[in-house]
């Protein structure tokens, strides 16, 4: 596994985000070294949904107000319905993901999730997947969708669904470890 010593990853989620979609991702980035921040709206707690059903509420490290992009080194998106309909819905959350890519730094969307970048206007000619359900969004959002468990495409990693996951935070890793990517853009 890729060495992230001194990187620092924002997971960005809310209430109703997929719990192994957030946990996953960010137990594989600590395993590599990686400080990890889970932003929010709103300090305090945000609970997860898992199986149909809220599951178990994680602690807010940092809120919006309180995080630029120049903090971090890469952006994780999980998906789940709820969180990133709740989230492309806040300004400040879709200009955050925007400033990630107007400086060409990693960012992993899975499941839903790429309906945050959609909002963000930042998929026009890239390739990526998503959670089958949204695949004619993505498209309508400027996309070249495929069906594939993981796409990469210049240090933007998205995937379909939880099963996805170790795909997933592989590549998550290993963009994170490569660093800025020049073609990773707005």
């Amino acid at each position: 596994m890729e060495n992230l010593n001194r990187k620092k990853v924002a997971i960005l989620a809310t209430n109703g985000f997929e719990e192994s979609e957030l946990k996953e991702p960010l137990n594989a980035l600590k395993e590599a070294g990686a400080d990890v921040d889970i932003v929010s709206e709103k300090s305090g707690k945000i609970k997860a949904w898992q199986d149909g059903n809220w599951s178990n509420t994680y602690n807010v490290d940092k809120t919006l107000d309180d995080v630029s992009q120049s903090n971090y080194n890469a952006l994780v998106l999980p998906g789940g319905v709820m969180n990133p309909d709740t989230l492309r819905k806040n300004k400040d959350a879709v200009n955050f993901i925007k400033s990630f890519f107007e400086n060409h730094k990693p960012v992993a969307a899975i499941c839903h999730a790429p309906w945050l970048l959609a909002e963000a206007d930042v998929l026009k000619g890239r390739k990526v997947t998503s959670y089958a359900s949204i695949k004619k969004d993505i498209i309508n959002a400027g996309a070249h969708w495929e069906d594939s468990e993981v796409v990469v495409d210049q240090g933007l990693v998205t995937s379909r669904n939880p099963n996805d996951l170790p795909a997933f935070t592989s590549k998550l890793v290993e963009e994170i470890y490569e660093g800025k990517h020049k073609m990773q853009t707005a």
